[in-house]
């Protein structure tokens, strides 16, 4: 009896992957509206065996721990410093890294930079699927990339680019985007839910087999989340965000899950003409434009991972011009200023009620610790009154409910970080906190 083609028909969430068996206006995962698209996919006709035998990374057996060999699983490191803090010492052989950002932010400039480091000694395939070869070239050009253990490839159909990795035997592949992969066997258009998934799966399958490491570069949506599938940020092995507005010259690149290493680590870059530079002292760089006696500036000190940054915290408050009165934020939390307005105008008797706040983070960057928490409303409180902050501290806490400034962790790397650049005192819940050579706190 001949094998009939079946084909299965759901609705799929292009927003986060929830599948239905009917369309539905609302997903009930992710709560975005009109989200759900019709996909059909053709079953898998090959033999079980073969199925079977694709499925699987190596020797099925299970081994104890003292029987693996970590030999050829050394770190391939970049040469970057900034990429290797990020990572946790490079890339690890027949891993998958991801790597997301907006639109021109410089993701597929950064991993042609690093295939430059890695290709000292590693062959490397980089396969685009969004630009020609005679593109990627003037680009290369441009970057100074140039190796004759770099080859390129244009293609988009998986069936053709799995068998030129196995042909060209390559330790780094990089693929710029996951979302323009598509796999002929399924009837979705290429970057929707089915697709992204099992071209996803199918690389996995094969850097797992053949020892490959693989970078995936993403696209993401306007909520800032890599588009697709989540299935596929819990495949691959290491999540990087790749951060910074477009209208400044530095980047953050950031870790959100890593199987090998620290998710709190960043990584600092600046944007030039011959692509992304390392930014060895990013708090300098930060505070370099700095304008002393102004009202509503502070510096505080922001720990990323093992790394203290000084950052400049910038606020106004002026009357409000219409009934609501506005509070804006840009690289801080919008509903954490609202708490810490509140605390203010309770605790402290501020009458912000009436008043637009706008707080902005410096340089372009997004601090989300707690410890940021006094400086904001040190800022907000110097605006309100319009009289400058002292310009030689650095202010560090965390703010309750009740008004109190809560002490935080890691208190002697800021201090030195403020002792360096020449800051004399640190403000803080310093209970007991007095070590030699550093500011005064």
């Amino acid at each position: 009896m001949k094998n009939k083609l079946t084909t299965k028909t759901n609705f799929v969430c292009q927003s986060c992957g929830f599948e239905s068996s009917k369309w539905l206006g609302k997903c009930p995962s992710c709560g975005g509206w009109n989200s759900f698209v019709e996909e059909a996919r053709r079953a898998d006709l090959r033999p079980r065996n073969a199925r079977v035998k694709a499925a699987s990374y190596g020797d099925s057996k299970p081994k104890t721990l003292d029987q693996i060999s970590l030999a050829d699983r050394a770190r391939m490191r970049t040469g970057i410093g900034e990429f290797d803090r990020v990572t946790g010492g490079g890339i690890v052989p027949g891993s998958l890294l991801l790597v997301g950002g907006d639109p021109g932010i410089g993701k597929s400039t950064l991993t042609l930079q690093l295939m430059q480091a890695l290709a000292q000694d590693r062959k490397v395939l980089y396969v685009s699927g969004e630009e020609s070869l005679e593109q990627i070239k003037l680009r290369a050009d441009r970057l100074g990339v140039a190796s004759p253990n770099i080859l390129l490839l244009s293609e988009t159909a998986l069936e053709s680019i799995l068998p030129a990795i196995e042909d060209a035997k390559p330790d780094i592949v990089v693929i710029d985007s996951i979302q323009t992969m598509y796999r002929a066997d399924l009837e979705s258009a290429p970057g929707s839910v089915g697709q992204v998934r099992e071209c996803g799966a199918e690389l996995m399958r094969l850097a797992k087999q053949r020892t490959v490491a693989t970078v995936l570069i993403g696209h993401v949506t306007k909520e800032g989340v890599i588009a697709g599938p989540r299935t596929l940020e819990h495949m691959v092995d290491t999540v990087l965000y790749l951060e910074g507005e477009r209208h400044h010259a530095y980047r953050i690149l950031r870790s959100v899950k890593n199987r090998f290493g620290s998710t709190n680590e960043i990584g600092v870059f600046e944007m030039r003409e011959q692509g992304l530079a390392e930014v060895a002292n990013p708090s300098r760089i930060f505070l370099s434009e700095r304008s002393s006696g102004v009202p509503g500036s502070v510096v505080v000190c922001s720990l990323e991972g093992t790394r203290p940054l000084l950052v400049e915290i910038q606020a106004l408050a002026s009357p409000a011009s219409f009934g609501a009165p506005q509070r804006n934020t840009t690289g801080f939390n919008h509903r954490r200023l609202a708490m810490l307005l509140a605390v203010l105008e309770r605790r402290a008797g501020l009458n912000l009620g009436m008043h637009d706040v706008f707080v902005n983070v410096a340089g372009g960057l997004k601090l989300e610790e707690p410890a940021v928490d006094l400086g904001v409303a040190c800022a907000v409180a110097s605006a309100f009154k319009n009289r400058p902050a002292d310009g030689d501290a650095v202010l560090v806490g965390e703010i309750g409910l009740g008004g109190e400034v809560r002490s935080v962790g890691q208190l002697e790397k800021r201090a030195h970080e403020a002792h360096k650049l020449g800051f004399r005192r640190v403000v803080g819940p310093f209970a007991g906190f007095a070590p030699p050579g550093k500011p005064e706190v």
